[in-house]
């Protein structure tokens, strides 16, 4: 089983060494090759996803991703930018459908901003389009009109047939979990995702078990404040899933607990945590690698079809949650506060 592992920048390096030391622990044929991206990617070749590195994923099996970006690279033309390289990847290897799974801890529910009684047992899967919307559409770009003012353009885009794969995704992850979809539109002023309605009413019939509702992302953004746990599974377009996976990550209390899974028709996906570089962090081994070990489990579920392997990951995790183990970003009244590299040694204990 090939894997190339990206570390990327900031703190993706350190993240994304805890995942590998797990990785290894559970003495699987696992190939796993190292390669640059994002602003390590640039330093290396002058390009933010180098060749070489396009060619190793294209041929591994998965990939293990960290994070990209820092913001000394944030004067560099748009294509050289870290975060370029990541949306390539996402569009080289045709990585449609990202999986994002906001899940609170019982030991993390006093971490939460909320309420413990709004968050516990909260169990969401965000499916959310990956390879259109407005972050790939064209035209795009900055102009200068006649009249010598600047103007911005983005496009926001969706054939019907990237709707419907992405809505065919949560409909089969719905029949495994709670047999709900709530589809995320702004259907009521925006005609590409009145057309994301119209084709996830359209798909549902082949769904007759699970019961399909819409809201549109205003109110969505406010009723994961106020009622999270009425989710089952929510599917929206790809800035609409940027943004609400992002708020759903504080519910389960830290971003740096959202792992995340993005996979093409077969199943071959990149994973990585849902959170950023942290780059004012980086170097200081205080990150919180739990999101990217989970990331690894998720790997073995969706790739790799190994179910007992991801469900050893997880259990360490929770196990070391259970011990008390906490960074920074998830202290609790009594915990043990560890390091980012301490973190992942507990949940290699916890695995052994």
């Amino acid at each position: 089983m090939k894997i190339a592992v990206l570390p990327g920048d900031g703190i993706g390096p350190e993240i994304v060494a805890q995942a590998v030391k797990v990785l290894d622990a559970l003495n699987l044929n696992l190939e796993m090759t190292e390669a640059p991206i994002g602003g390590a990617g640039y330093e290396a070749s002058g390009d933010p996803l180098p060749a070489d590195t396009l060619q190793l994923a294209k041929e591994a099996d998965a990939v293990l991703l960290g994070a990209v970006g820092d913001w000394k690279y944030d004067t560099l033309e748009r294509h050289l930018r870290p975060e370029r390289g990541l949306l390539r990847i996402r569009k080289e290897l045709n990585l449609f459908a990202n999986l994002r799974p906001a899940l609170l801890y019982p030991e993390l529910a006093d971490a939460s901003t909320l309420k413990a009684e709004v968050v516990s047992g909260l169990d969401i899967m965000i499916v959310r389009e990956l390879t259109g919307d407005i972050y790939f559409g064209q035209p795009r770009g900055i102009s200068t009109l006649p009249n010598g003012e600047r103007e911005g353009v983005n496009t926001m885009r969706y054939a019907e047939s990237e709707i419907r794969r992405i809505g065919r995704v949560a409909f089969d992850i719905a029949m495994k979990r709670n047999k709900k979809v709530c589809s995320v539109d702004k259907a009521n002023v925006l005609e590409c995702t009145e057309l994301w309605r119209q084709v996830m009413i359209d798909l549902s019939a082949e769904y007759p078990e699970v019961e399909l509702s819409h809201m549109y992302v205003d109110n969505a953004a406010m009723q994961l404040i106020r009622a999270p746990k009425q989710f089952d599974v929510m599917v929206t377009g790809n800035i609409f899933g940027d943004i609400l996976s992002d708020e759903a990550s504080m519910l389960t209390g830290s971003i740096g607990m959202l792992p995340s899974a993005s996979l093409d028709a077969n199943n071959k996906g990149m994973y990585e945590p849902s959170h950023g570089s942290a780059p004012d962090l980086a170097g200081k081994n205080i990150a919180n690698p739990l999101a990217t070990i989970l990331s690894a489990a998720m790997m073995m579920r969706y790739t790799f079809n190994d179910e007992l392997h991801a469900l050893k990951i997880e259990n360490a995790v929770k196990k070391a949650l259970a011990q008390g183990y906490r960074t920074a970003d998830i202290v609790t009244a009594g915990c043990k506060k560890v390091s980012c590299s301490d973190m992942g040694n507990a949940v290699l204990a916890a695995l052994n």
